[in-house]
C-alpha cells in the first residue's frame, strides 16, 4: 500500500474544502473561526482510500492571500496537487500565486479540477476551460488532466477519484523509508492526560514508538510516546503519511511551526543558506543585493537578507546563486525547495532550491565559489559529500559530521564514502569510535609538503635520523587528532613515501652520510671519551668549532642510538666498552657483599665521586642496582 499526499490549491471561495468533503465525507475546517467565516485559515487534513488499497491523505490549504505562509507549509510532502478553479469565476489572482508557489516548490503532478459546474451552462464551461488552458501554457500544469465536478451535488466526483487512482498508481513513486526520518512540524498542541502533540507529513524514513529524536532548531531530545496515522494508533509510521505524535520531554510552548523532528546529530542548525534562486517571470520586482525577504520552506517562515553572489541584481525570470542570511536558525537539507516573498508589500517574487544548508559566509563574485555552487546544483549526494570532505582539508571530517552536514543517514553517507574511496577520491581512516575521511587532493598536497620539508630538513641536519614525528604533527597537521595523524603516518610508511625510525620521520632513501666532516667530528669526540675513561669530560666542553657543534651533537646522538656510545647522564657520554667494564665491576662487588656505596665504586674505578655518582645512577637505570634507602648505598636490583 502506498501512502499518498494530495493537496488542494486555488482562490478563496472556489470550493476546495467542499470538494474534499465530497471526496472523503469529512470537513477539514477545524477552527470555529474558519467555519463561521467559511474560509480555510490553517491547514486541514483528512483522508480516503482508493479501490486499489492505497490511502490518500488530503491537505486543504488556505486560499486567502493573508494565509500564504500556511499554504506553503501545506505543500511539504505533497505527491500531487489539485488546482481548484470555480467554473463561474475562472482563474483569479490568488490562483495564479498558488500556481507560482507550487511550481517553485517543485510540484510536478497535478489535476485541474473545475468546480461548481452546476452553476454555469455548457457554453460558459467551454469558454472557462479554454481560458484556463491558455493561462496554464508553459507552467507545470500545462498537461494536467482536467476534471469537471460539482462538489455541492457530487457530479463528477467518482470520475475525479478514478483519475486520482490512475495518476497515483503510475506516477507517484514510493517515499524514501531507508533514510533518516524528517518531520517538519505544522501544528503543536496539548491534550489533557497526554501532553504535547505535534502533527506533520513525514517526508522521509520511519518513526517508531520509544524512538528518541531531536527537535530542531531548539536542540531538545524527546521520546516518542505514541503515534497516530489518520486517527489510528500505530507502532510505526512511514514517509508519506500524515502523522500525529505524542512527545515526552518537550512542551508545546517550546515548539513552533518550522521545527523539524529528526534523529539526534543528524542535522545542523544554520543561519546561512546557499541557494539557486529563480525569480518569477510574472514578478514586478527586481531583487537587489542585501534585500530583505520573507523566506518560506517546509513549515518555516523566517526573515532574511539576500546576498547575490554572481549577479548585480535579479529581474523577473532571471536566476542566480544567492546566500540567504537568516534572522533565525533553521535546520534544512540540500535539495529542499523554498519560496521568497518581498518584504513589503508582501508578494511572492521567486523561489528555488537549497544547494548547501551549512555553508561558510561567502563574498560576492568569487569564481571558485560560483564553480562550487554549480557543482552542488548539478551533483549527486556523492558529489556533495566529496565537496564537504574537500572543505575539511586541515582537519579531516568524520562520517558523523558528514551525515550532520548533509542531513543524510549514516548508511547513505557510508555508501557514498565507500564509492569515493573505491574511485581514489578520498582516504578513509578507521578509528575505534569514528571514521575520518580526507580528500585525495588534500592528502596529495600534504604528501608533497612533507616530502619537500623532509628533503630540506635532511640538507640542514644531515646527521639526524629525521624530523621528529611530533614536530611534523604540530607544524603541518596540528588540527588533526594525534591518533588519526599516527594512522596517516603508518599509511605513508606502508606506501614507501616515508621511513620511520623510532619517533623520527625521514625520506625512504635518506641515510646519515659518513662523510669527511662526520669522520672528523666522530674521531674528535671518540678521542676525548677514550682519554677520559671514567673521568668523564662534559660533552659541552669538547672544543668543537662553533658552527660544527650542532652537527657534533647530532652525531653523538646517532652513536648512542647505534650503540657504540652510552649517554651516562646529561652532558656526559662515554664509550660503550667502558660502561660494560663498569657493570662487570659493580656486579662483582655485589657478589662479594650485599651493599655497596658510591665511595666504594669510586675507588674500584679509580675515579672521582663526581664521576662515580652518575655511573651508579646509570646502573640503577639499567636495573643492575637499586637504592637501599640512602642516596649513596646500593643493593643488587634482583
Amino acid at each position: 500500500m502506498k501512502n499518498i499526499i494530495i493537496g488542494t490549491a486555488g482562490h478563496i471561495d472556489h470550493g476546495k474544502t467542499t470538494l474534499i468533503k465530497a471526496l472523503t465525507g469529512r470537513n477539514t475546517d477545524r477552527w470555529e473561526e474558519e467555519q463561521r467565516r467559511g474560509i480555510t485559515i490553517d491547514l486541514g487534513f483528512t483522508y480516503f482510500d482508493l479501490k486499489n488499497g492505497d490511502r490518500v491523505g488530503i491537505i486543504d490549504v488556505p486560499g486567502h492571500e493573508k494565509f500564504i505562509n500556511n499554504m506553503v507549509a501545506g505543500v511539504v510532502g505533497m505527491d500531487l496537487v489539485m488546482l481548484v478553479v470555480a467554473a463561474d469565476e475562472g482563474i483569479m489572482p490568488q490562483t495564479r500565486e498558488h500556481m507560482d508557489i507550487l511550481g517553485l516548490l517543485g510540484i510536478e503532478k497535478s489535476i485541474l479540477v473545475i468546480n461548481k459546474c452546476d452553476l454555469v451552462d455548457e457554453e460558459w464551461l467551454e469558454l472557462v476551460e479554454e481560458e484556463i488552458k491558455e493561462e496554464l501554457e508553459g507552467t507545470f500544469l500545462e498537461d494536467a488532466p482536467i476534471v469537471e465536478v460539482s462538489a455541492a451535488t457530487g457530479e463528477g466526483i467518482p470520475h475525479l477519484i478514478d483519475v486520482i487512482e490512475q495518476m497515483t498508481a503510475k506516477e507517484v513513486e514510493p517515499k524514501e523509508i531507508n533514510t533518516i526520518p524528517r518531520l517538519p512540524i505544522d501544528r503543536a498542541f496539548t491534550l489533557s492526560g497526554f501532553g504535547t502533540i505535534i502533527t506533520g507529513t513525514l517526508l522521509t524514513g520511519s518513526i517508531s514508538k520509544e524512538d528518541v529524536l531531536e527537535m530542531y532548531p531548539i536542540g531538545k531530545e524527546c521520546r516518542i510516546r505514541s503515534i497516530q496515522v489518520h486517527g489510528q494508533d500505530v507502532d510505526r509510521c512511514y514517509a508519506g503519511q500524515r502523522v500525529a505524535i505524542n512527545l515526552s520531554n518537550v512542551k508545546k510552548k517550546e515548539i513552533a511551526r518550522g521545527c523539524v523532528l529528526a534523529p539526534p546529530n543528524s542535522m545542523k542548525n544554520t543561519m546561512l543558506l546557499d541557494v539557486k534562486l529563480n525569480m518569477l517571470p510574472s514578478s514586478m520586482r527586481v531583487l537587489t543585493n542585501h534585500a530583505r525577504l520573507h523566506f518560506f520552506t517546509g513549515t518555516s517562515e523566517v526573515l532574511c537578507r539576500a546576498v547575490l553572489l554572481d549577479k548585480e541584481d535579479l529581474g523577473p525570470g532571471e536566476s542566480g546563486y544567492v546566500q540567504l542570511r537568516l534572522e533565525e536558525e533553521v535546520a534544512l537539507r540540500r535539495g529542499d525547495k523554498f519560496v521568497v516573498r518581498f518584504y513589503s508589500p508582501m508578494e511572492t517574487i521567486g523561489g528555488g532550491v537549497v544547494l548547501e544548508p551549512n555553508p561558510e559566509r561567502k563574498k560576492r563574485f568569487q569564481q571558485d565559489v560560483i564553480e562550487e555552487l554549480k557543482q552542488k546544483e548539478s551533483g549527486s549526494s556523492e558529489d556533495i559529500i566529496e565537496l564537504h570532505v574537500k572543505a575539511h582539508a586541515e582537519t579531516m571530517v568524520t562520517l558523523g559530521e558528514l551525515a550532520k552536514l548533509t542531513a543524510l543517514s549514516m548508511e547513505e553517507v557510508e555508501a557514498d564514502v565507500r564509492s569515493l574511496e573505491a574511485q581514489g577520491k578520498v582516504y578513509v581512516f578507521q578509528m575505534k569510535k569514528d571514521v575520518y575521511v580526507w580528500h585525495a587532493a588534500s592528502e596529495s598536497a600534504m604528501r608533497e609538503t612533507l616530502c619537500e620539508t623532509l628533503r630540506s630538513y635532511h640538507n640542514s641536519h644531515p646527521y639526524r635520523y629525521g624530523m621528529k614525528k611530533a614536530e611534523v604533527h604540530m607544524t603541518y597537521l596540528k588540527k588533526v587528532k594525534a591518533n588519526v595523524f599516527d594512522l596517516y603516518m603508518e599509511m605513508l610508511v606502508e606506501k614507501g613515501v616515508l621511513r620511520r625510525h623510532q619517533e623520527f620521520l625521514a625520506l625512504p632513501e635518506f641515510e646519515i652520510p659518513k662523510d669527511e666532516r662526520y669522520q672528523r667530528l666522530h674521531d674528535q669526540m671518540i678521542t676525548v671519551f677514550e682519554d677520559a675513561k671514567f673521568d668523564f669530560a662534559k660533552f659541552s666542553e669538547i672544543p668543537f668549532e662553533e658552527k660544527e657543534r650542532p652537527m657534533a651533537e647530532d652525531i653523538v646522538m646517532f652513536l648512542v642510538d647505534e650503540g657504540s656510545v652510552v649517554k651516562v647522564a646529561e652532558d656526559l657520554y662515554t664509550r660503550k666498552h667502558f660502561m660494560e667494564e663498569a657493570r662487570e665491576i659493580v656486579e662483582g662487588m655485589l657478589r662479594e657483599r650485599e651493599i655497596i656505596t658510591i665511595a666504594e665504586l669510586r675507588d674500584a674505578l679509580n675515579t672521582s665521586r663526581k664521576s662515580a655518582k652518575p655511573i651508579m645512577e646509570y646502573m640503577d637505570s639499567i636495573k643492575v642496582t637499586k637504592r637501599n634507602g640512602t642516596e649513596s648505598e646500593r643493593v643488587a636490583y634482583v
